[in-house]
């Protein structure tokens, strides 16, 4: 559903066919994202008009295709769509078709379906989640914790496969609870330390932090996907801020792990923390947040984007002749 300088891509002939074709030489088709086309000014037959003449070789029509086709006829049949552009998109259609031998071979082979989620699988995703980790802050060389500390995890999210998870897995904007197999980080915690060392609670305000030598709080946002997600104040909110502050007041070091699938403003959170990690959406893995936290692998990972200080930051690159983040562009500490 994007624009380039205003102009809607599902339309845009000079970049679809300009550009990526023609300058670029791509040979492969190009494909409309869902009900998109309907986004673009105009009445529908305007809106089929001018994606195909745009470029766009396959249309995803999901409710009105037989519209969608008898629209499509008409404007070969009247000339607006050229014969020679619905030949180059069936074309370039059969071309991946016939370059993935799908006539020979159509559908999956189930031989390879036990090999889903197989452990060779999870060691992969595990190993994912080590390496995207960024620690942004790590007062005191509170990380690695030792593996023998006595140690309190804080937040119903550290023991929910679905807040790790987010949008687009299972369903479309993913839900919070059980919703496939996998490792919560609460449970990769126990299988590294042992059960004996970690204490578990919904709400650092009722528990007793002080027989633990470390708090670890898990904060986050709530499984979302796209336009659902949108939000005028992207700020961790207050309920996530005010765990970590209730866990502050244990006296003990506080480590904050976030979910989010962006960098949100973190407010009190981040100089309530002693340390602070985002794991953005690790998914199934939360055994490899838990590595890293007890340095079985070292932090690596760094941002891929700036991440702001205030609301009034936003938005914010690297460049801007105000350029005053939190956190820059490629930051990231070592453990």
């Amino acid at each position: 559903y994007s624009s380039v300088n205003g102009q809607p891509m599902h339309g845009n002939r000079a970049l679809i066919t300009g550009v990526l074709k023609g300058e670029l030489g791509f040979s492969g088709f190009v494909v409309t994202d869902w009900q998109a086309i309907d986004k673009l000014p105009g009445d529908y037959t305007h809106d089929v008009e001018t994606a195909i003449n745009a470029g766009i070789d396959m249309v995803m029509v999901p409710m009105q295709f037989r519209e969608f086709i008898r629209i499509l006829k008409m404007l070969v049949t009247s000339g607006r769509v050229p014969l020679a552009r619905i030949d180059d998109a069936v074309r370039r259609i059969l071309r991946q078709k016939a370059r993935f031998r799908l006539w020979e071979r159509p559908f999956c082979d189930r031989a390879l379906t036990p090999q889903i989620g197989s452990a060779a699988h999870r060691a992969v995703a595990r190993q994912a989640v080590r390496q995207s980790l960024v620690v942004l802050k790590n007062d005191a060389g509170t990380l690695p914790l030792r593996k023998d500390a006595r140690l309190l995890v804080v937040g119903p999210r550290a023991d929910d496969i679905g807040a790790q998870c987010g949008g687009w897995t299972v369903s479309w904007q993913g839900r919070r609870g059980a919703i496939t197999d996998g490792t919560t980080i609460r449970q990769g915690i126990v299988d590294l330390v042992g059960k004996a060392h970690v204490e578990f609670s919904d709400d650092a305000a009722n528990i007793d932090i002080g027989r633990s030598d470390a708090v670890i709080v898990v904060v986050g946002e709530d499984p979302y996907a796209e336009g659902h997600g949108d939000r005028g104040h992207p700020i961790l909110a207050e309920s996530e801020q005010a765990l970590v502050a209730a866990a502050k007041r244990g006296g003990k070091p506080v480590i904050v792990v976030l979910l989010a699938g962006r960098p949100l403003i973190l407010g009190t959170a981040i100089e309530d923390a002693t340390a602070f990690v985002c794991a953005w959406l690790p998914g199934t893995e939360g055994a490899g947040v838990a590595d890293v936290l007890f340095g079985v692998i070292p932090a690596t990972g760094t941002l891929s984007c700036s991440w702001a200080r205030n609301e009034s930051d936003i938005p914010l690159n690297a460049g801007d002749p105000r350029y005053a983040p939190l956190f820059p562009y490629g930051f990231g500490l070592k453990t």
